[in-house]
């Protein structure tokens, strides 16, 4: 699912990015470049009479410019992508009253991405402001963080047993939260209205809690079992979620309240705004 990192936003435009950990760089989306300094409506077309009017930066794009795998509406797609040196360079062939602006921008997402990997706790600071500014709270901040925590020891167990895809830790994720949730990651997400957002960042406290327990079970019950390949894992991750739903039912029974919700936090509507008017 895509997150924060997979995205970063220059004047209200989205720019898909990825970071590779190996050459530590970052790959930003060419298309989602030319729309966010054209604003043009059809920007694979724009890039497409780019590179034949200007031969030599079509030569330097089909050289330099790699097909990597990017998020693309919650999948993996191969996307035509540029590193700064190669993003730069196509900036020079675009008319636009943009390019120096957004230059400075492309420079500091860089950078802030090697500073994060110098110290982590930069990147942890940065997520908590931007939840501060999206109106959450502290404690939901904290337990949030502290989710966070139990998926990443979650996914390096698994790292650790040699699963690399992002489509493996996709399918292990759903398997665990359709046991506790009774929902599917989508499923989910379309409940609380969502398209593109990270599902964890709209969930209540309770939610987070029961996901952060369906994870940490299954991680636990993995390295009891040693579990080492997809369907091993998949197994731990029924058990461990397993655990979290019947927690779940019997809070639910007890409280009559139920766990799951289409709460988000979604800003309001522009209709419903002019409703409430």
């Amino acid at each position: 699912m895509e997150n924060r990192k997979d995205l970063a936003v220059f004047e209200n435009k989205q720019v898909r990015r990825t970071f590779d950990e190996t050459t530590e760089t970052w790959y930003f989306s060419v298309v989602d470049i030319i729309e966010a300094l054209t604003d043009s409506v059809n920007p694979t077309d724009y890039l497409k009479k780019l590179r034949k009017r200007d031969i030599e930066l079509g030569s330097y794009i089909g050289t330099n410019c790699p097909q990597v795998e990017m998020l693309t509406k919650g999948k993996k797609r191969k996307t035509l992508a540029g590193n700064v040196k190669d993003i730069f360079r196509i900036i020079q062939s675009i008319p636009s009253p943009k390019a120096e602006p957004f230059k400075q921008w492309l420079a500091k997402v860089g950078y802030e991405r090697i500073q994060e990997m110098n110290d982590p706790e930069i990147s942890l600071d940065r997520a908590r402001e931007n939840w501060k500014k999206h109106g959450r709270s502290e404690k939901w901040i904290q337990i949030r963080m502290s989710g966070q925590e139990t998926r990443n020891k979650l996914t390096d167990y698994w790292k650790d047993a040699g699963i690399k895809e992002s489509s493996d830790f996709a399918f292990l994720t759903n398997i665990i939260h359709q046991e506790w949730a009774g929902l599917t990651v989508v499923q989910h997400k379309e409940l609380k209205g969502l398209k593109s957002q990270n599902l964890r960042d709209h969930m209540n406290e309770a939610e987070l809690i029961f996901t952060a327990l369906a994870e940490l079970s299954t991680r636990q019950i993995a390295a009891a079992e040693k579990a080492k390949t997809i369907n091993e894992n998949a197994n731990a991750g029924k058990k461990g979620g397993r655990i979290a739903k019947n927690a779940r039912k019997e809070l639910e029974a007890k409280t009559g309240t139920s766990i799951v919700t289409g709460e988000n936090f979604l800003p309001p509507s522009k209709l419903k705004k002019k409703l409430d008017k």
